[in-house]
């Protein structure tokens, strides 16, 4: 049974989240829709990373297998045909049998950007967040600069109940791009709510509302409450993963 790989990007506006749910618009759903219309088989598709309600995505990846070889190019202009231009397919290609989107990953990459302006600007209401409060970068460097390396991230995630909370690190770093803050953070994986988490505790520290040397202690207390609250949704993009 033939494995292809699909890389997509996407806004996630308009869909309730990455993952299918009955009832509700999501970007696997869409997909899985127009898989199963093209194939005409059920298709069930496998990510490397699910994204939350309004957060989008540069190069989100994707696996599925069926039955019957597909053509990989009328799978890609039937999703972008379909599902265009809120989904856009970059690639559909065939790969070994091993391959699996999800366990396959090597690390995530995640990009969040923040304007910290007086007045918002319309334009990017759906992809930045707006901050009334000027930021200090220096202190949103130091703040990330304790999350680099493996740590228990339970004050930092949603708890899935009997799933570790631990993950590696390996780059998280603030940087001024044109009138916006923009946060690059790559991991081996995260979970649930990790990044948003971050960015929020991050913004604080640039607020001066929290110590940016104070991560190992909020780390350590394994607590969601010692954490700050999360960062909008809507900032964030699933920039890149590895394999």
């Amino acid at each position: 049974m033939p494995t292809y790989r699909l890389d997509v990007s996407y806004d996630g506006a308009p869909f309730h989240g990455f993952a299918r749910q009955d009832g509700v618009r999501t970007v696997q759903g869409d997909i899985e829709g127009v898989l199963e219309r093209v194939l005409r088989t059920p298709v069930r598709t496998v990510c490397a990373g699910r994204t939350d309600t309004g957060v989008h995505a540069r190069r989100q990846v994707m696996s599925f297998v069926v039955d019957e070889p597909a053509d990989p190019a009328t799978v890609a202009r039937a999703i972008n045909g379909l599902l265009g231009p809120e989904v856009a397919c970059t690639g559909c290609v065939l790969v070994d049998d091993t391959f699996d989107a999800r366990f396959s990953a090597l690390w995530r990459s995640y990009r969040y950007r923040v304007l910290d302006a007086a007045v918002a600007d319309p334009l990017r209401r759906n992809t930045v967040w707006h901050v009334m409060d000027r930021l200090d970068l220096d202190a949103m460097n130091r703040a990330a600069s304790g999350f680099v390396g493996e740590h228990d991230f339970a004050s930092f995630c949603r708890r899935a109940e009997g799933r570790t909370t631990t993950r590696t690190v390996t780059e998280a770093v603030w940087q001024t791009a044109g009138d916006e803050k923009l946060f690059a953070i790559t991991a081996t994986a995260f979970c649930h709510q990790m990044v948003r988490s971050i960015v929020g505790f991050c913004v604080d520290a640039g607020r001066g509302r929290v110590d940016p040397d104070s991560v190992p202690e909020v780390l350590a207390a394994r607590d969601r409450s010692a954490a700050r609250p999360i960062a909008p949704p809507h900032g964030l993009v699933l920039w890149e993963v590895g394999y």
